[in-house]
């Protein structure tokens, strides 16, 4: 058994996948609970969210009917940043003449990329290559073991994150009576769920609209480029409402949910909405529209706001891929046409993980993305729990038909 959990700071999902000898996953159990103790996505009351972790945890077991002890998780939001880098070696020759690159060679030059400065309140997160050169000539992202050459050099996106913010999701998980296994960058875990591999090659972006943060990262030819996070979010959305209508933000969460729409040009039928009373003023009546002119500008200021982090950023001048949306802003009707029209690309579509087997279908929505893809990146780990004790083993190879991306975020994250 192997366990995703996503926190977030709206809601705490998790999936527990069946891995088979093939690993082949079936969901054997899935829960949603509400969120405690985090403001834009970073724990500030260990006390309730751990918590509100344990009680998603056990609602997941209860559906599964079976115990776990272990979790994968991940985290997002501004306590994560990237850069590049790169590194070269050279390759020793075998008496005078030049010999096929190995293994230890690549993991010599990737060591040699990760060698720079790191600020002592931060650690690191992942260190993914992006392209291998051999003697000058580029080979791609795969790495280029068995291959004749002389000189290596590496080009990587490294991704670092708060020292402390780590802690505390640990502490939060230990607390809760759990292991944590280890912590992923949410937006790589919702890319093994949702996007294809020719996505990656092609090109492409991956937007998780979350409640507290956005968080963004694009690929270019099967790696990552640019990771970037904003603290617009589907609260704010909330907040406009509830400050527009006058309301509770309970409530306002609430239209937003049932009645909530960002795009004006998408609501056939304009129904009626009812705004509840507060101190004893009584309920009125509104319309989906003029809600839609609340949320739409909102909506429309976090896609500007992502396109302009991914253009400056990665430089990106041309999109052959998709631009994929998760999380649970993506279940909001129009979110698709609104981000085509800020974007001016019809390539948008909502990011669906693919079904995996099993009993439970509750995970094929976007706001599952993170949590399935948790257990999708790390289904080939070995794990053996005894008493406190556990062992991870990561396949280097990985399994025929993974993406090279795919292989490497096993192997070095």
């Amino acid at each position: 058994m192997i366990v995703g959990l996503d926190i977030g700071t709206s809601c705490i999902r998790v999936v527990i996948g069946d891995v088979d000898e093939n690993g082949n996953v079936s969901v054997a159990g899935t829960s949603a609970v509400k969120s405690e103790g985090l403001r834009n996505g970073v724990i500030v009351n260990i006390e309730a969210a751990k918590n509100a972790i344990r009680e998603a945890i056990e609602q997941a077991e209860q559906n599964a009917g079976i115990t776990v002890s272990s979790v994968f998780t991940c985290l997002g939001g501004m306590q994560v940043s990237s850069t590049d880098s790169n590194g070269a070696v050279a390759i020793a020759k075998n008496r005078g003449n030049t010999r096929e690159i190995t293994a230890q060679d690549i993991d010599r030059v990737i060591d040699c990329a990760r060698a720079i400065k790191i600020p002592m309140d931060r650690q690191l997160l992942h260190i993914i290559p992006q392209e291998f050169f051999v003697d000058n000539v580029s080979v791609g992202i795969n790495p280029p073991i068995d291959i004749m050459g002389d000189r290596v050099v590496v080009d990587v996106h490294i991704i670092t994150s708060s020292v402390s913010t780590v802690q505390n999701i640990c502490s939060c998980i230990t607390r809760s009576g759990y292991i944590c296994n280890n912590i992923m960058l949410k937006t790589l875990a919702a890319t093994q769920a949702v996007v294809h591999e020719d996505e990656l090659d092609l090109g492409s972006i991956i937007i998780d609209l979350g409640a507290g943060t956005t968080d963004v990262i694009v690929f270019i030819k099967g790696a990552p480029v640019c990771t970037a996070s904003l603290q617009v979010a589907g609260n704010l959305v909330t907040s406009d409402i509830s400050i527009v209508k006058g309301i509770s933000v309970a409530n306002a969460e609430k239209i937003k949910i049932e009645s909530g729409c960002c795009w004006r040009d998408g609501i056939e039928v304009d129904r009626e909405v009812i705004i509840p009373g507060v101190g004893g003023r009584a309920p009125e009546a509104t319309t989906e529209s003029e809600i839609c002119d609340i949320i739409q500008p909102r909506m429309t200021e976090i896609f500007e706001m992502a396109r302009s982090a991914v253009m400056h950023n990665s430089k990106i001048k041309q999109l052959s891929g998709n631009i994929i949306l998760t999380g649970g802003g993506a279940q909001m009707r129009g979110v698709v046409e609104l981000a085509q029209s800020v974007f001016r690309t019809s390539a948008v579509r909502i990011g669906m993980p693919e079904a995996l087997g099993g009993i439970e279908e509750d995970y094929r929505r976007p706001d599952f993305a993170t949590a399935v893809g948790l257990i999708v990146a790390n289904k080939n780990s070995e794990i053996q729990n005894s008493g406190k004790k556990k062992k991870v083993r990561n396949s280097p190879q990985g399994k025929k038909g993974e993406s090279g991306f795919s292989r490497l975020i096993k192997k070095y994250f």
